[in-house]
């Protein structure tokens, strides 16, 4: 299964998470996010299966794209990466690394694992 991680602000919008899934080099199977963004508005509009990932699993991934904002908060360097690999399953690969939408509202990481 490919999981596309999502790190996303207060203020994304449905549009930035769009742009944001046109830059994945492959096609998602499912979406995953920090569990106190999984309810976020901007996920309304995706027919993708949402994981919503416990700050404790997110912590536990090591991550390839340093973020400046994101230790602090979540304690990883990506959040996006994080998520992605915590929902694939242990063992999970990542695709691709944290990649940046326009505006700067959504980033999006693609792992690999086995979880259905």
């Amino acid at each position: 299964m490919i999981v596309a991680g999502i790190g996303l602000r207060a203020s994304a919008t449905a549009a930035d998470l769009a742009a944001a899934l046109t830059l994945a080099q492959h096609l998602p199977q499912a979406l995953a996010l920090p569990a106190d963004k999984a309810c976020h508005p901007a996920l309304a509009a995706l027919a993708l299966p949402v994981h919503a990932v416990p700050l404790a699993d997110l912590t536990r991934q090591d991550t390839s794209t340093p973020s400046p904002r994101q230790p602090a908060r979540y304690g990883v360097g990506s959040v996006a990466e994080a998520a992605a690999l915590a929902a694939a399953g242990p063992g999970a690969r990542l695709l691709q690394p944290r990649t940046i939408a326009p505006g700067g509202r959504v980033t999006l990481a693609l792992a690999e694992g086995h979880t259905p």
